[in-house]
């Protein structure tokens, strides 16, 4: 018998931190590795935004926060929702966590338990599942396909509803295809949401990360009875290149935000005091750094897309935003490199490491066997080595 609680034996560690961790031990080693599998952004945190923390350091704001999160860096969030997405909350009805993630984590666990459903599009970032998991609810998969844009349509949602049906994740653009729903695309589904009662986790990391002109649409916005629905998840990781600062935030019905705040209560407590006060200041700041940052990754992808698709044997429809590329591995499944058969894609990720000191994130942790994830938040000139080499990868496989 085991000695771990069953709540654990049922989570999986993370594969991209696992990939990540793996290259960053051969690049520790002097091997020359080129690695497209870190979610974050390759550049450093805006130096007013660090100026920020710096003060707050020396005024000595070192000391507990309320759970939540400070009511200053609460009512810049309000701002900044009513600025950005055209969302009305009061800070009572926002939770500041350590990181997106966590914020997401608290939802899941404030509304889901046993018995309960949680519809999740297909492919999925690699924590959905495993939180729903967690919560002793059961994920229910939305299968997409290169067809639809990789994102799902209203009916679809309508038929997959059950009377178990209690929550639904929506990540727009999405990890890790960068897709992007339309404004008429969550009409639609918001309409299914409401008609059945469902809550909705609102996923908008990637917010800022979008390149087709398209403004990305919060869902919550569209009236009240899906508001009243809603969980608005975001942070200031991506956007502002903060990923170690640990702060993210959730934006939702009153009761909802506060037995979120409860559970936090009595995990982790409030998030750092310091990373707070630097918050305000990237969300209230100059958006100068974040502009040109989406300016270059907007080329980045171009880029990469264009590589990608150069490759006899791989093919990338062009992401919308955030910094992931989802490549179509389906020709070179079943071909061999050097006698070893590439099954899947995780023989190809640990084929592409070992032999062609590339690191990248099998898709079959996304829920689609099919495909391989590459992150262009890297240089261009990483880009283009790490595509050569894949590319030479490919023309040794028979």
């Amino acid at each position: 018998m085991s000695v771990l609680s069953k709540r654990v034996q049922v989570i999986n560690p993370s594969p991209t931190l696992s990939i990540t961790a793996k290259a960053n031990k051969m690049k520790a080693e002097g091997i020359n590795v080129v690695s497209f599998g870190a979610g974050e952004p390759d550049y450093d945190t805006p130096v007013n935004i660090k100026n920020a923390a710096k003060t707050a350091l020396d005024k000595g704001l070192t000391k507990y926060t309320p759970t939540s999160g400070i009511i200053e860096l609460k009512k810049a969030i309000c701002s900044k929702l009513k600025t950005d997405n055209n969302l009305d909350y009061a800070p009572e009805q926002i939770l500041v966590s350590c990181g997106a993630k966590h914020s997401i984590f608290n939802v899941v666990l404030a509304l889901c338990g046993e018995g309960d459903e949680v519809l999740i599009p297909s492919p999925y970032w690699v924590s959905y599942p495993e939180m729903v998991n967690f919560a002793g609810a059961k994920p229910v998969y939305l299968q997409t396909s290169e067809k639809t844009g990789f994102k799902i349509t209203a009916e679809q949602l309508k038929k997959a509803v059950t009377k178990n049906s209690k929550l639904f994740i929506l990540n727009s653009p999405s990890n890790p295809t960068g897709m992007l729903y339309s404004q008429a695309e969550l009409k639609e589904i918001a309409k299914v949401l409401t008609d059945n009662n469902i809550y909705c986790i609102s996923d908008e990391i990637y917010e800022k990360l979008a390149y087709t002109g398209q403004q990305p649409v919060s869902i919550a916005a569209f009236d009240d009875k899906i508001k009243n629905l809603t969980i608005t998840v975001n942070g200031v990781s991506k956007p502002y290149a903060m990923t170690g600062w640990r702060i993210g935030y959730a934006a939702g019905p009153k009761e909802i935000i506060q037995a979120m705040s409860n559970l936090q209560d009595h995990s982790t407590s409030n998030p750092t005091s310091i990373a707070q006060y630097a918050t305000i200041e990237a969300l209230n700041g100059p958006q100068d750094e974040l502009n040109k940052m989406v300016i270059e990754f907007k080329q980045r992808r171009e880029i990469m897309v264009e590589k990608v698709n150069a490759v006899s044997s791989l093919s990338a429809l062009m992401p919308e935003g955030a910094f992931y590329c989802w490549v179509n591995i389906s020709k070179l499944i079943g071909r061999s490199y050097n006698g070893k058969k590439i099954e899947g894609s995780m023989g190809l990720t640990e084929l592409l490491l070992t032999e062609a000191k590339v690191a990248v994130v099998p898709g079959c942790v996304f829920g689609d066997d099919n495909y391989i994830r590459l992150s262009y938040a890297t240089s261009r000139a990483h880009i283009t080595e790490g595509l050569d080499r894949i590319k030479d990868f490919t023309e040794k496989t028979q």
